[in-house]
């Protein structure tokens, strides 16, 4: 089988350490949506957070609503500027005595040095944990099966502004089952199932698990696919939680203060964000490549928006995420780079 790394298709890649394909992206892509293929996810960063106090602690600092979450849990969580911008985005994952983080390639050294300066007397210990675990990922419908005791996720739906005190409930917006596996955990999430292994066996469970693999490629054009966004990449230093697919799984609104709430809560009420997420198709004519991420989105040749993740898709053909004014029209014809673009509704 050939493997073919990120680095070595794109030389310096937040994502690089990892395999973009083994050959086929194209099959892969299918594999992931047809069955199940293992991707490795290692170049992802963790933070572990052990002590007593670290739910109720975690819950003041988060979006997420955290003081209930108990072990064999997992959920999803931002923090925000004080202004309410998105600084960081992590999935968090409890064992019943510590909680683990794990978040995007270079954005682990950001989480853990705000975690530390606001500790004060805390009882928590965070440390980076990269090297103890590494992220494997189980994708696909047929996923599931291979851990069939792990619950369904939930995600819950974001309320309409103005909505009565009370009445979401007092728990996490997402709700991922977790059990112990190989001396590390797995984690149902909407795409299948993640898996938080010790780093030195890795080799040795993706071999023992069996599981066909699949490449970093696929595993984004599918993300894409399900408009699921990804911190850097989605976002930029002006975003907010409203504008990307990431209240639903990763923001409470009737929670106690945390920092950044009050952009949160007035952004909300007023119902106008000023950008969105959208899914654009790409006319791929005038040229077979996706365009970087960051390529501006142009409408009558003025930027509107940027582009995150492109890939091209063996179904959808050429797509892209891309965040946009909220303004620009469902049936605007757009640009992206030489290519005509058209948002999905």
């Amino acid at each position: 089988m050939t493997t073919v790394m990120v680095e070595d298709l794109e030389p310096g890649s937040a994502d690089a350490g990892v395999p973009a394909h083994f050959g086929d992206p194209m099959r892969e892509q299918r594999l992931l949506e047809t069955g199940v293929g293992l991707v490795d996810r290692s170049n992802r960063e963790v933070i572990a957070v052990p002590g007593a106090e670290r739910a109720s602690w975690l819950h003041t600092l988060t979006t997420q609503h955290l003081s209930t979450l108990s072990a064999n849990q997992g959920s999803e969580l931002l923090v925000l500027s004080p202004n309410g911008h998105v600084e960081q985005h992590a999935y968090v994952t409890e064992d019943g005595t510590t909680a683990w983080l794990d978040t995007e390639p270079g954005a682990g050294a950001g989480l853990l040095k705000y975690l530390e300066t606001m500790r004060f007397f805390t009882r928590v210990e965070p440390r980076d944990a990269t090297a103890e675990l590494a992220v494997l990922s189980l994708v696909g419908p047929d996923a599931a099966g291979l851990f069939p005791d792990l619950a369904a996720p939930q995600v819950g739906a974001v309320p309409g502004p103005r909505f009565a005190a009370g009445s979401v409930p007092a728990r996490a917006t997402s709700l991922y089952a977790v059990r112990a596996f190989q001396g590390g955990l797995a984690r149902r999430v909407p795409l299948g199932v993640d898996l938080l292994v010790p780093r030195s066996g890795k080799d040795a469970i993706i071999e023992q698990l069996g599981v066909r693999r699949a490449g970093l490629w696929a595993y984004e054009a599918v993300r894409v696919a399900h408009r699921i966004p990804r911190l850097g990449w989605e976002t930029d230093h002006r975003t907010i939680p409203a504008e990307i697919e990431l209240m639903a799984p990763g923001v409470h609104l009737d929670k106690g203060c945390y920092r950044g709430q009050e952009t949160v809560a007035r952004v909300h009420n007023l119902g106008r964000p000023p950008r969105r997420q959208v899914l654009l198709h790409l006319d791929g004519v005038a040229t077979d490549h996706p365009p970087a991420r960051g390529t501006a989105v142009e409408l009558d040749g003025r930027a509107v928006g940027f582009v995150g993740t492109a890939v091209r898709h063996h179904e959808l053909g050429m797509v892209a995420l891309a965040v946009l004014k909220r303004n620009v029209p469902d049936d605007a014809r757009l640009t992206v780079g030489e290519s005509a673009a058209a948002i999905d509704v």
